[in-house]
This record gives C-alpha cells, structure tokens and sequence, in this order.
C-alpha cells in the first residue's frame, strides 16, 4: 500500500481527491468542518516536503454550474483550519484551471471548482480523468467518503498516474483501522450493530460473522429480532419481511460460535416525541400502543460488560433515538463504555453517520481509537466489498 512516505514530493505538484463536501446554512457557513480538518495533515506534510498541492472536491448534488454548490464558500474555511494561503480557480479542467495549476509555486495550495459541475465526474468519463491527470505530477487519494464511487477524480484518473499515484493519510488510517476490526484483530473481538433496520445491516452480519466473537444488536433493528422470536413489541418499528431472516442469522451465529446480545429492557415511549411518557419494560412485553425507543437500564449493564471484556471493538449504530434528549441515556452509556474499553487497551472503531454523530454530540470523538469519516463506504468495506477508489491505487 503506498502513502505519502513512499514518494519525494520536492518541487512536485500534487493532485489530491479530498472529501470536502461539507454542510453549509443559509449564509454559506460551514456548520460541521470535520472533513476540512481530516485532510490536514495530507496537505501539510506534501507542502513540507517541497511540494505543492491542488485540492479536488465536490459538493452537493448540483445539477450543471450553480453558485449555491461552489467551492469558494468554503475558501476562508480551508485556510483558517490547514493555516495557509489557499488560492481557487473557477473550474476544475481547461484553461483557466490548467493556468492556475501552471502559476502555483511550491508550498502553495489551490482548490478547484467543484468537480459535479461536469456530469462526467459522476460518470467516470476517461476524457475528463484525463483532463484532470494534466493538473498534477502525483495522484493523492485521500477521500474515504468517496472511495466506493467509481467516478473520474476518485477512480479513472488515477490510471494516468502509473507508479505515481498513493493514499493520502486519511484513507491510508481508514483502510488500516478497518483491517484491523476484520483481520488482524486481538480478541475477544465485539461488533455492535444499531440503528432502525436489519436490511440495511444484512451483508454486514453476514460478512463479520466470521470475524468476532460477540455481537450487540441495538436500536430499532432488535425488534425484528425479538418479534421474529415470538416477543411483543407493542408500536416499535419492525421490518416483518425480515423475521426469517433474523432468526437465520441467529442460527448462523450459534453455529459459529458468536454470542448475540440483545436489549433485555428498553425505554418505551407512548408517542414518538421528547416529551411522551414512557416507562421502562420487557423488549419481549412491550404493552400495546407503546413503542421501545432506548436500551434499558439492564441492557446498558450487561454491555457494560461485554464491551469491558473485549479487546477489539466496532460500534455502528446507535442504541435508541439518542437525537432526542429523553431516549439518549442508552447511547451514551455505550460510548462510557467503549470510552473505558479503550482507556484500558481496547482498540475502538466507530463509524456510520448515526454513530459518528452520537460520538460528537456528546464528546467521545478523541476517547475512542478511531472515528472513520465514510459511511457508505465504511459499510461497504464491513461488507467485504472492493472499493473502485481503493482498488484503483493498489492497481
């Protein structure tokens, strides 16, 4: 796997895929400049080897050019955050992109427009990979977020860049943190797998099976695993397609060997609202007209546990409805304790939009090993999946 230290980058213009596609407010502020900050550290070490970088990005899902999705809201952010001068070009391929790239001088930095304003980015066009490849000597990839996308400045340019092409730090942490959750893990190794559906974690089980030793199957998803098994569950959500498939995961498990746990209590509520009543009961008698919206008090112990008994550890998916203040206690427990877990040596990785949301909300970003920035793309890697953009470096 080559990275940045592989290569001499003195007097060499780079040409680095970054993931900045950020939210911005009304007034085109960046509200959340995670991804701004991720990418730091790949810009800073090119210009302190001599070289210079030229920054590729989208942002949003504009429809041709559109003012509202340029680059250049997000200019002042950049500098403030990588601490020096960015310079913007209004295009990304031709000539004005190609002067701007021409007149850049080592140590300097340059964003170009965003890429989605050339449908062919999205397309994977070659010709325009092409015209891309002209703006740089070396080739970074440093956008997890995109790297299951096989679209041209993720994928298809990096075939121009023969034996100069390599993963920025980002990606090159990314790929390793997730390598080691599914092959080179010191075990007991825990998986904990939360949110509202078993479909869209299916592949996911199927495919960490192998790899752990305990499952924790939280949030909405439990559900379809308790009524599959014969529990009522009152109002909760519930994918009743999915029953049989549910308990074919549990005897897939038992026949590997994992442990499946499940909430025994839950938080139920009679309204899906902040301020509904709710009561603590049973995940198999859930009364009528109620539905389970957090992990219980009991639940939250015996994880307590588990996840303190384990020495590898990937969270995604939250526990309850944590974006609402009264159904949040079940999360936050969990990342207590993951938070201690890895105080004591554990190695934690947490990733998926819900999850990493959770981990900032409420302050567990820096007490877990590793918080990964691509949630489709982390997904698909957990479901064993090539990635194009991955792929295309190791090529």
């Amino acid at each position: 796997m080559k990275t940045l230290k592989d290569f001499n980058f003195e007097n060499k213009k780079a040409i680095i895929r970054v993931d900045f596609n950020v939210p911005l407010n009304d007034k085109f502020e960046v509200t959340d400049a995670t991804r701004i900050e991720a990418a730091k550290s790949t810009i800073i070490e090119i210009l302190e080897g001599g070289g210079s970088c030229v920054l590729m990005s989208h942002l949003g899902r504009p429809k041709g050019k559109q003012d509202e999705f340029s680059l250049r809201h997000i200019v002042d952010d950049i500098k403030k955050i990588i601490g020096v001068n960015v310079k913007f070009v209004d295009d990304c391929v031709g000539e004005k992109a190609e002067e701007a790239v021409a007149n850049l001088e080592k140590g300097e930095v340059l964003l170009l427009e965003n890429l989605r304003f050339y449908s062919e980015e999205e397309k994977g066009d070659v010709a325009f990979a092409k015209q891309l490849s002209n703006l740089g000597d070396i080739y970074v990839n440093d956008a997890f977020g995109t790297a299951h996308r096989a679209h041209a400045s993720t994928t298809i340019i990096a075939q121009f860049f023969e034996g100069n092409k390599c993963f920025g730090n980002l990606l090159a942490r990314e790929i390793e943190s997730i390598d080691k959750v599914l092959n080179n893990s010191e075990k007991p190794v825990l998986a904990i797998l939360g949110g509202a559906k078993v479909s869209s974690k299916i592949t996911v089980i199927e495919n960490i099976l192998d790899k752990v030793d305990h499952l924790i199957i939280g949030g909405g998803m439990s559900f379809t695993f308790i009524k599959a098994n014969g529990g009522k569950i009152g109002n909760s959500i519930c994918e009743d397609d999915k029953m049989e498939l549910a308990l074919d995961i549990l005897k897939q498990a038992k026949a590997k060997n994992v442990q499946v746990h499940i909430p025994v209590d839950v938080v139920a509520a009679d309204d899906f609202s902040n301020d509904a009543n709710t009561q603590i009961c049973d995940i198999d008698s859930i009364p009528d007209g109620w539905e389970g919206v957090d992990a219980g008090p009991k639940s939250r112990v015996i994880f307590d546990e588990i996840v303190n008994k384990s020495k590898t550890i990937l969270w995604n998916g939250p526990l309850g409805v944590f974006e609402m203040e009264s159904f949040a206690a079940g999360t936050i427990a969990l990342g207590h304790s993951i938070e201690k877990a890895t105080k004591n040596g554990a190695f934690s990785l947490v990733g998926g939009g819900d999850s990493v949301a959770a981990v900032k909300q409420f302050g567990f970003a820096e007490k877990v090993s590793y918080v990964s920035t691509g949630g489709g793309a982390m997904l698909e890697m957990l479901e064993g999946q090539t990635l194009p953009g991955i792929d295309a470096i190791l090529k």
